[in-house]
C-alpha cells in the first residue's frame, strides 16, 4: 500500500505585523526600560538595551512581516505578548478552531468529507494544554470516527506527522489521516529580546494522507519515502513545562520562552540538512537533478539559500526553493507545508519534490514526493 498526499489546507490569522510596526514597538520598550533604569545603567549594575531596526531584521532573516493571532497585545510596549483569553471547557480551543479551518480546506481540495477520515494527528511545537489531546478535540469538532493524538517534534512536527500518517496508511491502520499543525508561535516568543523578537508568526496547516487504491489516477502526490533524524542540542530551547511551579525562582525567566544560539544553529544544522536530503535521495536512486522543487522549513532565508546550494551544487532559483517567510516569518512546523501548499499546483505528472523541516532537537524531517 502506498501513501498519497491528496489535499492541503492553510489557516492564516487576519492580523499582520510589519517589521516597521514591530521595530517601533520594540524601540519604545527599549526607551521606557532605559529611562526607568537610568540610575542602575549609570552605575553599571544594569546594561542599557539597544534598539532594533528594520534593516537588521531583513538582513539577518529575510523576514518582512508576520501574521499573528493578536496584534495589539504584541505591539503594546507595556505587555509585548498576545492577548488570548482563556476559554471555558465547553468551548473549542484556539488551536482547535485553527485546525478545523485548515483541515476543511484540505478535505475540500481532496474531494473528501470527515466521514472518509480515520485519524487525526495534531503535530506542532506548542500545545495549548497537556490533556485531553488537542487532536481528539479536532476529531470531535470535525465529526471524525477513529483515533487521534498529539505529537511534538518542534519545527519538524509536520514532517514527522506525515511519516506517522504514511505508516498508518501503509500498514492498514487507517485509510486516511489528517496531519494538522496549529502553530501559535507568538505565544512562546520573547518580544523583548532584540535577537529574536522578529522571528515567529502564527499559522495552521493541514495535510490529508490517503491509501493509493482509494485515490483517482493522476490525483495527489505519492510519498516515495520519508527520512527522520534527531540529534540532541541545547542551542534551541524552551524550558516551559508543568514542573516550573516546583521552583518559583525560575518562573518568568527568559528560558521559559524561546531561546536560541542562532549562529551555532546556522553553522551546525545547515550541513546536516543538506546531507540528509542528498542521502535520502540516493537511497531512492534519485539525485538532486531529479528535483523540481524543495519546500524547505521557513526559518531563515540565508539558511535556506545555503542548504539548497549544498544540495544542488549551485544557487537555487526562487521556483526551485520558494520562500514564504517574508510574509509569514517562521511558523515552526507549518512553514514548509505553507510553501508546499502555495507552490505545488504547477507540478505535472512525474515531477519530484522534497518537503524538508529542521529545528529544535535538533530534528530534521524529509519527505520525497512525486506528482501522480
Amino acid at each position: 500500500m502506498t501513501a498519497i498526499i491528496t489535499g492541503t489546507g492553510l489557516y492564516t490569522p487576519p492580523a499582520s505585523i510589519t517589521n516597521e510596526e514591530l521595530v517601533a514597538s520594540f524601540n519604545q520598550y527599549v526607551e521606557l526600560h532605559n529611562e526607568r533604569h537610568a540610575a542602575e545603567i549609570a552605575s553599571g549594575d544594569v546594561e542599557a538595551l539597544q534598539p532594533s531596526s528594520v534593516e537588521f531584521i531583513e538582513k539577518a532573516s529575510g523576514i518582512r512581516s508576520r501574521h499573528v493571532m493578536d496584534k495589539d497585545g504584541i505591539l503594546d510596549p507595556e505587555r509585548m505578548c498576545p492577548r488570548l483569553p482563556d476559554r471555558s471547557n465547553d468551548e473549542y480551543s484556539i488551536q482547535c478552531d485553527m485546525s478545523v479551518i485548515a483541515a476543511r480546506q484540505a478535505l475540500e481540495q481532496a474531494g473528501r468529507s470527515a466521514s472518509d477520515v480515520d485519524a487525526v494527528i495534531v503535530a506542532c511545537s506548542n500545545l495549548q494544554r497537556a490533556y485531553p489531546a488537542v487532536a481528539i478535540e479536532v476529531q470531535e469538532a470535525l465529526g471524525i470516527d477513529g483515533f487521534a493524538y498529539d505529537m511534538n517534534v518542534a519545527c519538524s512536527s509536520a514532517t514527522f506527522g506525515i511519516q506517522a500518517a504514511a505508516n498508518a496508511v501503509e500498514n492498514g491502520t487507517a485509510n486516511a489521516v489528517l496531519v494538522v499543525s496549529p502553530e501559535i508561535c507568538s505565544g512562546h516568543l520573547n518580544f523583548r529580546d532584540r535577537d529574536s523578537h522578529f522571528i515567529f508568526g502564527d499559522a495552521c496547516t493541514a495535510v490529508l494522507v490517503e491509501r493509493d487504491d482509494q485515490v483517482a489516477d493522476g490525483q495527489g502526490f505519492e510519498i516515495l519515502g520519508t527520512r527522520l533524524k534527531t540529534k540532541f542540542s541545547n542551542n534551541i530551547r524552551n524550558n516551559f513545562g508543568f514542573l516550573n511551579r516546583g521552583d518559583e525562582s525560575g518562573i518568568g525567566k527568559p528560558d521559559k520562552l524561546f531561546v536560541q544560539q542562532g549562529r551555532k544553529v546556522f553553522k551546525e544544522v545547515s550541513p546536516m540538512v543538506a546531507e540528509l536530503i542528498v542521502s535520502h535521495l540516493e537511497s531512492l536512486s534519485l539525485g538532486a537533478d531529479d528535483l523540481r522543487r524543495m519546500w524547505l522549513h521557513q526559518a531563515n532565508l540565508n539558511m535556506n539559500q545555503l542548504i539548497s546550494k549544498r544540495v544542488l551544487g549551485r544557487e537555487a532559483t526562487v521556483e526551485e526553493a520558494p520562500v514564504i517567510l517574508d510574509e509569514y516569518a517562521n511558523t515552526s512546523s507549518a512553514g514548509s507545508i505553507i510553501a508546499y501548499h502555495q507552490h505545488k499546483d504547477d507540478f505535472g505528472a512525474g515531477d519530484l519534490g522534497v518537503i524538508c523541516s529542521f529545528g529544535a532537537g535538533y530534528s530534521i524531517g524529509s519527505v520525497v514526493i512525486r506528482k501522480r
